[in-house]
């Protein structure tokens, strides 16, 4: 887009609030951002005023820019979070491990709760956690069971009583599935449980002690060992609580350590007055404003994570929009907290120091990161000459055995780096019997075809399609570009016995060195591929009965599956048998023992 077209298009800006998105000439998306008011805060990145480093590399890129309305800001910081979480714009903070932890959770709805784990919170019982490290939720749910006998089953209460488990005899539950315990009676040790999850171990521990010494009275020693055990992990739960915090307080603790190219984000999470534990992002400076990026950052870490009831920070942020936001997604308020003395202050200064420790260690491996990602993909661009920067990398395999079970695998790298959620598996629906090329044309018209149609939106268009195989299997994909009219999606392929790359362009191959950062990442997203398929076709495969696995070998008929059964008893027996072992069985002579075990080593 020309500058002149540019200004025009800047002065048709909306008076309102909305999300913007900056596109470079090949149409990629490489920033999200959100406005109070678009027309001012678009025109901002045109203006000639002196700008930081990274937002005037990503000014030089943009050749066009869109924008979404929104009703209100609230409303364009959720959009905005949805759309980077999209399309992961190179100069948009990233959080890019959405690791969850757990929860135990009192299903307070029942007539009567049972305790479970999960890493989802709803608004639908008590949740304790979440638990990050060092104590396992099973351990403290086996505490729950056995000193306070409530169920871990979700196992229904009707009027027509049960059979009592097992849990029921080795006194971990009151049975009231069995009706041997009353609503009341039951009502009563939940209401203990929960305050021992609350925190409250002094009576847990007391019971426990109790147990272990009658245990060892009667010389039942491992049994004894056992509430031993569990006695020292609420030891390491009472370290965790922190004497000066009230015991109502729930409390991330944020700090933010950068050295203008990189930065880490640390929290520290407590609840309930007692420390669960910390964690430490690293990532490379977004381009927008530091407060800019550690709201983003907030919003895309809360779409994963329980909001607490404060956050202590010393960060400066639009706290008013972040206090709005929460409020919609939770109905209750989260306050902002700028401590400067007390428990709360220490507090951050631990977390300010853990950002700060976890920077310098981290910078190194950031660096190597990137090389082995994004430098990655701009030097294969370079290299093979490939028409565009390889953001979107896709790789396909097929896996199959004697043609049976055919699958197919499509995965995809963005940035240099896995993108899981986009993977793809297909059932070969067309082909019959082995013939590998045909099933991945098959699985790559299938694919393709979604181009420029409504699910585009769904499976963007790649810059970049990887074949496993020489130049040959390039060359016949190549014609299934061609049938389809795609010329804009670069593609090559890497021979597996030497390593080399085989482009369009380029009569010779590509050798580069084992060591080259470039080769590693096609070989990783082509290992993937192959990892993927054979995940999937085992799956499939382990679901066929014993029957169809046979079935799936030539030369094995009724007969002969009789015969092997007759002789090995079990189907697993027979997987692991020798070829030797396998002629013991009437009717198996050298040869199709050989096509048994080759079959099965191939599973």
């Amino acid at each position: 887009m020309s500058e002149s077209v540019l200004k025009e298009k800047l002065k048709l800006l909306p008076d309102c609030p909305g999300v913007y998105l900056m596109l470079d000439k090949e149409g990629t998306i490489i920033y999200v951002g959100k406005a109070r008011v678009l027309k001012n805060r678009v025109r901002q990145y045109f203006h000639s005023s002196e700008k930081p480093v990274k937002v005037q590399a990503m000014v030089e890129q943009i050749a066009d820019f869109s924008y979404i309305v929104a009703p209100t800001e609230v409303d364009a910081l959720a959009l905005e979070n949805n759309l980077i979480k999209k399309y992961k714009p190179k100069y948009n903070i990233l959080l890019k491990d959405d690791k969850t932890y757990p929860y135990i959770k009192v299903h307070t709805r029942e007539k009567f709760p049972h305790l479970s784990i999960t890493r989802r919170v709803k608004k639908d019982g008590k949740y304790f956690g979440p638990f990050m490290g060092g104590i396992s939720c099973k351990d403290i749910l086996d505490v729950a069971a056995k000193i306070y006998n409530v169920r871990l089953c979700n196992t229904s209460v009707t009027e027509k009583p049960k059979k009592p488990c097992l849990n029921y005899h080795l006194g971990r539950c009151l049975a009231p599935c069995a009706h041997l315990c009353g609503e009341e009676e039951y009502a009563v040790r939940v209401e203990k449980a929960i305050s021992f999850l609350s925190g409250n171990y002094e009576e847990a521990e007391k019971l426990l002690r109790e147990k272990m010494a009658l245990f060892a009275e009667n010389e039942e020693f491992e049994l004894a060992m056992e509430y031993r055990d569990r006695i020292g992990m609420l030891k390491k739960l009472q370290l965790k609580r922190i004497t000066s915090m009230p015991r109502d307080v729930d409390a991330d603790v944020w700090a933010v350590a950068s050295n203008g190219l990189y930065a880490v984000l640390s929290v520290l999470v407590t609840r309930k007055g007692i420390m669960q534990g910390s964690r430490s992002f690293s990532l490379e400076e977004g381009a927008g404003e530091r407060g800019e990026s550690f709201l983003s950052f907030l919003i895309q870490y809360y779409t994963t994570h329980e909001f607490p009831h404060e956050i202590i920070t010393d960060e400066t942020f639009d706290e008013a929009l972040f206090r709005d936001y929460a409020q919609k997604k939770t109905g209750r308020k989260t306050e902002i907290v700028h401590p400067k003395l007390g428990i709360k202050r220490e507090l951050l200064n631990m977390a300010v120091g853990n950002a700060g420790e976890f920077l310098e260690k981290s910078v190194s491996a950031i660096e190597h990161k990137n090389d082995m990602t994004k430098n990655a993909c701009a030097r294969l661009q370079t290299l093979l000459g490939l028409k565009r920067y390889p953001k979107r990398m896709e790789c396909y395999d097929i896996s199959d055995i004697s043609g049976v079970d055919k699958v197919g695998s499509m995965v995809v790298f963005t940035d240099g780096e896995a993108d899981k959620y986009a993977y793809r598996r297909f059932r070969i629906k067309t082909v019959e019997g082995a013939d590998d090329f045909a099933s991945l044309k098959e699985v790559l018209l299938r694919r393709l075809k979604k181009l420029g149609t409504e699910e585009e939106e769904r499976f963007p268009k790649p810059q970049l399609i990887v074949i496993d195989g020489g130049k040959g299997q390039l060359h016949a994909v190549k014609q299934i570009f061609d049938e389809l009219g795609i010329g804009d999606i670069d593609l090559i392929s890497l021979a597996k016995q030497e390593e080399e790359i085989f482009t369009l362009g380029r009569a010779e191959s590509v050798r580069l060195s084992r060591r080259d950062y470039a080769l590693q990442t096609v070989q990783r997203i082509r290992d993937e591929a192959h990892r993927f398929a054979i995940t999937y076709f085992r799956s499939l495969h382990s679901k066929r009965n014993l029957s169809s696995l046979l079935d799936g070998i030539g030369g094995v008929g009724k007969q002969k599956k009789r015969a092997l059964m007759e002789k090995f008893g079990t189907i697993d027996k027979i997987m692991h048998a020798t070829a030797e072992e396998l002629q013991t069985a009437e009717g198996i002579g050298p040869a199709l023992a050989e096509r048994i075990r080759t079959y099965f080593e191939n599973l």
